[in-house]
């Protein structure tokens, strides 16, 4: 059986412009996993598919 591939962890798009508050996202069949980018072997934060959709939604629509 071949080994599982490797999660394609990408760079939030609401991450700061200034290199300190960086912020990667994988999506997974459960939901979503966030992690610091300057930190990848740190800890990782798991929000469900539910919670994640109504995170986004509310960035959406409270954006200044």
């Amino acid at each position: 059986m071949p080994a599982p591939l490797a999660p394609l962890w990408f760079k939030s798009s609401y991450s700061g412009g200034s290199g300190t508050e960086c912020v990667e996202c994988v999506h997974t069949s459960e939901g979503t996993l966030v992690r610091d980018s300057k930190a990848p072997a740190g800890p990782v934060v798991a929000v469900r598919s539910h919670t994640w959709q109504s995170f986004i939604r509310h960035l959406k629509n409270h954006r200044p």
